[in-house]
């Protein structure tokens, strides 16, 4: 049964209280600050990185780096702690306090949590947060970089842009992501077709494990570092950075959107982008956006939109002549087309002016509203009649959207055990379900939670089966909870097998070989081997 996440922290206020009382008293907690103060590097002091409720600028420090409302709210669990790190000794002793404690830990880095796993608990906890932890160290002799998981990807796209108008990173187009968990997770942009994964350009790490140590990828081993390029490294650690490798980007990119309702053709046009999507040349990446809006031909009525929305690593008019010969009945034309630069299509794809100064990428605050998200992926083309049953179950259960994003190119050619994220030869397209509003409340949050679900339901026919595959950055607690007790394994094997699909079991190994007592734990992290 699925378990509704809204519903469950609507009781974990009392829950946390009445833990907190028997196992985390008060002086609990001032023994764990006790430690960190006792372990703190004396070059530096760790006491400005701590903040308490009791702290003037908690709430502030909480609230900065929750991007999705629903875990801001009064009964939403507040941690007993956060740690600011402001320096690698101080998530050393993160450690080993909450290890000597047993005190349960959560890493943040930019917040992006769909569901909240990176600062909200069902037991007593504190938060460790990365976000003054943001440093990259370019190096552009050997085209690689060195980023801090507390850094944004604004912040990595920008630096790269001060150094050279033809490198770029294959990573997220939303900006204020995180680099921490989207790395980890196995992160992706719109450059996936030419270049894979963000974790398919990352060639080191800084990495403090379980007992406080810190290794690169030589020290690690190859097992480990496998692991935290898209097993979700906070099973395993504290990634302090990653090293990635630059990929090369014409000075001159094209990007497009162009939008068709059900009035335009749009069935059609759908029908026609899904058998070719995936085969288009690897510089070529076309999202589809797929809504409900007004209907203009219908009074009072609604009607599916859907946008497509491009970025390609080359010229218009070679843009052109390939969607045309591909894709005819879209009928892109020249001027539907903006040729720029790499780093401003960035700001294209995130809905900022293309023509803004490109240091807004720096701005590490988005826009917020309540979510939720879901993710399947597609084996098959969908039929035409289904794609019209589709559309009339999203006009009863707007405003719940989809986004297509197609694959082929570089991820067909990657196997799928290079590294933990499976999801590559055979798969057209990944579907990103998603609801945003703007009322609080549980009632109002299950709500809009309930009609993503009915579409994801709905989809069931046209996605890949046994098992229904998931994207592990897309956070979803549908889909299993660990309670990281006895049955651990088998719970984590639910969510496990949907994220991982055969590279679970060795994350598993490799999880329990490295972190043997099961320090590093969420709601839906790895578990260890049963005993």
């Amino acid at each position: 049964m699925a378990i509704s996440w809204p519903l469950v922290v609507s009781l974990l206020l009392s829950i946390s209280s009445l833990a907190s009382s028997a196992s985390n008293s008060d002086s609990d907690h001032e023994a764990f600050v006790q430690c960190l103060l006792d372990n703190s590097h004396p070059s530096y002091p760790i006491s400005e990185a701590i903040f308490t409720p009791q702290s003037p600028s908690y709430a502030t420090v909480l609230q900065s780096y929750i991007r999705n409302l629903r875990f801001n709210e009064t009964y939403t669990p507040k941690p007993f702690l956060i740690l600011t790190a402001l320096h690698q000794s101080h998530i050393q002793a993160a450690i080993i306090c909450a290890k000597k404690g047993n005190i349960q830990m959560k890493i943040r880095s930019g917040g992006h949590d769909y569901d909240g796993l990176s600062y909200v608990a069902t037991v007593p906890f504190f938060v460790l947060d990365m976000f003054n932890l943001r440093s990259i160290d370019m190096d552009m002799e050997t085209e690689t970089v060195w980023v801090q998981s507390g850094a944004i990807l604004g912040e990595l796209y920008y630096r790269i842009s001060e150094l050279s108008k033809t490198h770029g990173f294959p990573a997220g187009v939303c900006p204020t992501v995180g680099v921490g968990g989207h790395f980890t997770g196995g992160g992706y942009g719109n450059m996936l077709r030419k270049y894979g994964l963000t974790v398919d350009n990352i060639v080191d790490a800084y990495f403090i494990d379980v007992n406080g140590r810190i290794h690169d990828r030589k020290s690690m081993g190859e097992d480990l570092f496998w692991a935290i390029r898209g097993g979700g490294a906070a099973s395993f650690g504290v990634v302090l950075a990653y090293k990635i490798k630059l990929v090369h980007v014409p000075e001159i990119v094209t990007v497009f959107r162009v939008e068709k309702t059900l009035e335009d053709n749009a069935t059609d046009i759908v029908d026609q982008w899904q058998h070719v999507a995936s085969k288009l040349p690897k510089e070529l990446f076309v999202r589809l956006v797929i809504d409900v809006v007004n209907s203009s031909t219908r009074t009072g009525g609604s009607t599916v939109r859907v946008s497509f929305i491009s970025l390609f690593l080359g010229d218009s008019k070679t843009l052109v002549s390939i969607m045309n010969e591909n894709l005819p009945l879209l009928g892109l034309s020249q001027s539907d087309c903006i040729e720029t630069s790499w780093i401003q299509s960035v700001l294209f794809w995130t809905n900022i002016a293309i023509d803004s100064p490109t240091d807004v990428l720096l701005n590490r605050t988005p826009s917020l509203s309540y979510l939720k998200r879901k993710s399947d992926y597609v084996k098959q083309p969908i039929p035409k009649t289904a794609l019209e049953g589709i559309w009339e179950k999203m006009i009863e259960l707007q405003p719940a959207q989809m986004i297509f994003n197609p694959y082929g190119g570089r991820m067909a050619e990657i196997a799928s055990t290079a590294t933990p994220f499976p999801h590559r030869a055979g798969n057209l397209w990944k579907i990103q379900y998603l609801a945003n509003w703007n009322q609080g409340g549980a009632e109002t949050a299950q709500r809009y939670i309930e009609l993503t679900r009915k579409l994801h339901r709905y989809m069931t026919p046209f996605v890949s089966k046994n098992p229904r595959e998931a994207f592990l950055n897309y956070r979803d607690i549908d889909l299993g909870v660990n309670h990281n007790d006895r049955g651990s394994y088998l719970e984590g094997r639910v969510y496990g097998i949907k994220y991982f699909k055969g590279n679970f079991i060795r994350l598993v190994h490799i999880k329990t070989k490295v972190d043997t007592t099961n320090f590093f734990r969420n709601e839906q992290s790895i578990p260890t081997l049963p005993h």
